[in-house]
């Protein structure tokens, strides 16, 4: 019964963010088709799409206002103070920023020892260590994120020596294809056309 929890587990690790990315897309956009269904007569395919994309847009703009940074900074204090909600909220805020913010991810691809010495796996190198990280070796060391074949939303991130990285020439869409096939394409180089 072992294999079937393992199985059962790695199913919700793929079907879960799916999910959840999916139930959210799908009721911004049901609850923007009703709101504008009760307040504009005008009403055309796509609609929805272009006022979300344009409030999105708004919202950044506004916030990068002092006035807004200030109201933004009230609320995530508030929501700070609750529980489960604070560990929640950072957790989401981290990784978007991560993911919104850093054109560097997921660029940057090198081999690795990995699982162990003499193999070599391909993997990302992550932003820089923090310092508590750093402090604790004698040597440079990097963060590199080796993903799961088949599945970019799992993987190992792994802290070795900078000395034990092999940086590659290759572009990052190539590298991520390789993965995604389990190997099926191989990795381009930078200068290929092909």
């Amino acid at each position: 019964m072992n294999w079937a929890s393992k199985y059962f587990i790695n199913g919700l690790i793929v079907i879960v963010p799916i999910a959840i990315t999916t139930f959210v897309i799908i009721n911004i956009f049901s609850f923007t088709e009703q709101l504008l269904g009760q307040y504009l007569p005008i009403h055309f395919l796509g609609l929805s799409l272009i006022v979300v994309l344009f409030l999105i847009v708004i919202v950044g703009w506004l916030s990068s206002h002092w006035l807004l940074q200030k109201v933004i900074g009230y609320g995530e204090r508030l929501v700070g103070s609750i529980p489960v909600v604070k560990f929640i909220y950072n957790s989401v805020k981290q990784i978007s920023t991560a993911v919104f913010e850093s054109q560097e991810l997921l660029k940057h691809a090198v081999l690795v020892p990995y699982p162990h010495p003499g193999v070599k796996a391909l993997g990302f190198v992550m932003p820089e260590l923090s310092v508590p990280l750093a402090d604790k070796f004698t040597e440079e060391h990097v963060c590199v994120f080796v993903p799961m074949s088949l599945n970019l939303t799992s993987g190992f991130n792994i802290i070795l020596p900078s000395r034990d990285i092999i940086p590659l020439d290759v572009t990052s869409e190539s590298a991520l294809q390789y993965v995604i096939t389990a190997g099926a394409i191989m990795p381009r180089s930078n200068d290929s056309n092909n």
